[in-house]
């Protein structure tokens, strides 16, 4: 234990705090569960974590908190209160710093469970549970019955929120997957991302990418394929994969190397983007971003998707928000257009425009502002035919007469250039103007 190493000698039951060896690299490990009142927390223990949390932040080393808790120890009122205060400000303060992830082996209600909202990536048992407000209140206010997993259950966070990076069986696989994650992220801001030899040639073919693609333009193909066939084999950790399932988020290696990949789904909702799937790819790139990861983008989108509800529920926004991460992301940056891109949704997929290094376009790639059908119906009174419009703006060879498109490659050679290019950007750094912080449009 080492709550006693530069954190006073406050001691808590039901708060347990250990430096672990994970594959070579050091860890913050707390552990919040058991106790007299199932892992509440105390003014004491609150005190424990939040302290353990600086050090980590000073030490530059991750911070993994596994939590089973009913909440802030009612006995103690407002001191159990400013307690947990204390650890949401410890994890703001790591956020960006050290690498912070909760898992979620029972119980996390009340005030405490907004801890989940500020740590990097949250994993969750299958019976594991969190809210804020009761199923009790709940009824109360609103009249409608619930229970505590029908409120706030894995499965819940897992499809419906996007809290839950990764569900998993049980408390012993929740300590495998933190350290699976944790294997992508370097230790600290300052540090590159971890390289792990996969002995897999950077120059293999990916034969099965290329073959995924149908032949019709509006036939779905499942992105993840594609994907598993250009990264380092068995290297591609799916992040979020049951929330906003039309864009693809996860880890993975390339040539060894530690990559953030983002990628739209053509196999789910035709791989639009809406408010969910923006937040979900926008937050991911944040994350790479904040820990070095260069980021590799495959695209494959008709647009943002239509409807009254989305814009009423704030699709500028919102949109904006996944903008707004590519912009400010100094590490490298890859885009690979696979086939669709238009009108907005080129731009905020990471477009030359917003800021990326390398763009690659497969030739069956069609870069617009739009489609065919919505072109004839704008241009219908010009001489332009379907045919015309498709043959003359509908290829990537437009765009990278203008250099948006640094060259336009087969597919099968996606690996070869993607493994070159990161090769090239490794040595990459810019810092930005000086300033306190963006206004990001979250």
């Amino acid at each position: 234990m080492i709550a006693g190493v530069g954190m006073g000698s406050r001691t808590d039951v039901a708060t347990n705090v250990v430096l672990r060896d994970l594959d070579g690299s050091n860890v913050v490990w707390v552990e919040l569960s058991g106790g007299q009142h199932h892992g509440s927390i105390t003014s004491a223990g609150g005190s424990t974590i939040s302290e353990a949390i600086d050090l980590a932040a000073d030490l530059g080393i991750p911070v993994a908190l596994v939590i089973d808790s009913s909440g802030s120890d009612v006995f103690e009122g407002l001191a159990a209160l400013h307690a947990w205060g204390l650890i949401a400000r410890s994890l703001t303060r790591a956020s960006g710093v050290v690498p912070t992830i909760i898992g979620v082996t029972g119980a996390c209600v009340s005030g405490p469970a907004l801890l989940l909202g500020l740590a990097d990536l949250v994993v969750m048992t299958e019976t594991a549970f969190a809210f804020v407000t009761g199923p009790q209140a709940v009824t109360e206010f609103t009249g409608i019955q619930t229970d505590r997993h029908g409120l706030g259950g894995a499965s819940i966070h897992d499809t419906s929120s996007g809290l839950a990076a990764i569900v998993v069986s049980g408390p012993v696989a929740v300590a495998g997957a933190i350290e699976t994650l944790l294997s992508y992220l370097p230790s600290n801001s300052l540090s590159d991302p971890p390289v792990s030899d996969t002995h897999d040639p950077k120059d293999r073919l990916c034969d099965r990418a290329a073959t995924s693609i149908p032949s019709a333009p509006t036939g779905g193909f499942d992105v993840r394929h594609v994907i598993e066939d250009v990264v380092d084999e068995h290297s591609f950790v799916e992040i979020r994969a049951s929330y906003a399932p039309n864009v693809v988020t996860g880890f993975g290696r390339l040539d060894s190397r530690s990559v953030g990949i983002v990628a739209n789904q053509p196999q789910n909702r035709a791989g639009t983007l809406d408010i969910e799937a923006s937040r979900k790819a926008a937050r991911f790139v944040s994350l790479c971003d904040a820990f070095n990861l260069p980021i590799v983008t495959l695209v494959d989108t008709p647009g943002f998707e239509p409807g009254k509800d989305l814009e009423w529920r704030g699709m500028i926004r919102h949109g904006a928000e996944l903008a707004h991460a590519y912009c400010e992301a100094t590490v490298p940056r890859i885009c690979v257009i696979m086939r669709k891109s238009f009108g907005g949704a080129y731009i905020v997929m990471d477009s030359r425009g917003v800021g990326n290094d390398l763009c690659f376009a497969w030739p069956c790639a069609e870069i617009a502002v739009m489609g065919a059908a919505g072109a004839m119906q704008i241009l219908r009174s010009d001489s332009t035919t379907k045919v015309d419009y498709e043959e003359d703006f509908l290829n990537p060879y437009r765009a990278a007469e203008r250099g948006y498109v640094d060259a336009v490659i087969h597919p099968s050679e996606t690996r070869i250039a993607l493994c070159s290019g990161l090769s090239q950007l490794q040595m990459k750094r810019s810092l930005g103007r000086p300033r306190k912080h963006s206004n990001s449009p979250m």
